[in-house]
């Protein structure tokens, strides 16, 4: 069924890791390749002559501590997804000295019934001291001004990270080995019928569809999710912008695959995950009656989603409280006062 879907996005070619043009990026609001963005990186080009000169230049760069590491068997078919009954996960989590993980992976490669592993979102300047050196790109804009990208890294054999959205904007670079990005627009959240809030592999909801064989019957609205989608096919030094919220199923397609991703926020840290707003409205108000839930709607509407100085615009500001524009200390403020709620 994927193969079927076709790339719609827009591709820019020849910038610079220096020259990123960060408001076409930004205004677009919409993923983007940009071809051959990293081409140079010393981390490409030694993958060029082998997986095994990426390998070794990676162990030149770790430290001795241990990775993080997911494991899953033959019959997952490189697929880190749910066990059968969702209770646990169809992989093991370990941690193990990077030169074991390498050394697994190559002695398992010609093996058809070998398992897959999969290192993902190591921070590049703790795993990697010196990498950035050779292998980054310039982030000279005003909007990272405070609000610095962080560098991971995702390194493994094949896998398949089901679709699934992050709360940070993303500029992914396909270091080695092919890659396959299939991006949904965040409304199609209602098509792709997410799984549990926890337990979540890495952290993040995911659609519990298969979508390289997705059961229609079971769920139909996918067809819908997969009309909207856009696939985006990475070769090493090419890279894809996509926006926050975007869901997006991530596959390495070789046997053996990196990727150096850059995320950052376009809000302040200090205002938290908006997931945790989500759980306390299921809490608070999910279950209610049909038309209190409309009236609840309302609020959120006129206090939230609406225009931020509608609500006070006609109150004195020393009486505006948490209607006033936001910093940290008044972030703190109300987090002290849904906490003193919540423990009541």
């Amino acid at each position: 069924m994927m193969s079927d879907l076709k790339s719609q996005v827009r591709v820019l070619e020849a910038v610079r890791p220096d020259q990123i043009p960060f408001d076409e990026l930004f205004q677009a609001n919409e993923p983007v390749i940009l071809r051959g963005l990293v081409a140079d990186w010393e981390l490409v080009k030694v993958g060029r002559e082998s997986p095994d000169n990426a390998m070794q230049l990676l162990q030149n760069h770790s430290t001795d501590n241990p990775v993080g590491v997911y494991v899953a068997p033959p019959e997952s078919k490189a697929r880190f997804f749910y066990n059968d009954d969702c209770t646990g996960f169809n992989y093991q989590s370990k941690h193990s000295p990077l030169s074991e993980i390498f050394a697994q992976i190559r002695d398992s490669k010609n093996n058809p019934d070998r398992s897959y592993y999969y290192m993902n979102s190591l921070t590049l300047d703790n795993c990697f001291p010196g990498l950035r050196e050779h292998n980054d790109l310039s982030f000279d804009h005003q909007a990272f001004a405070n609000n610095t990208p962080l560098s991971k890294v995702w390194v493994g054999t094949e896998s398949i990270a089901a679709a699934h959205y992050d709360v940070p904007s993303n500029l992914a670079c396909c270091v080695l080995g092919a890659r396959r990005f299939t991006l949904f627009p965040p409304e199609q959240i209602h098509n792709l019928y997410p799984g549990p809030l926890e337990p979540t592999p890495g952290g993040q909801v995911i659609s519990m569809v298969d979508l390289k064989d997705p059961d229609f019957e079971r769920f139909p609205r996918v067809r819908q999710a997969l009309d909207a989608a856009v696939v985006v096919d990475l070769e090493p030094g090419d890279a894809v912008y996509y926006p926050s919220m975007w869901w997006h199923q991530v596959e390495a397609l070789s046997p053996f695959n990196i990727m150096i991703n850059f995320w950052w926020l376009t809000a302040p840290a200090y205002m938290g995950n908006p997931l945790d707003i989500v759980m306390h409205a299921i809490m608070g108000i999910r279950d209610r009656p049909e038309a209190e839930k409309n009236a609840w709607r309302e609020v959120f509407e006129y206090y939230v989603f609406g225009a931020s100085e509608t609500p006070r615009e006609h109150l004195p500001r020393a009486i505006q409280g948490a209607l006033a524009d936001l910093d940290n200390d008044g972030v703190r403020r109300i987090r002290a006062l849904v906490k003193n709620k919540l423990n009541r």
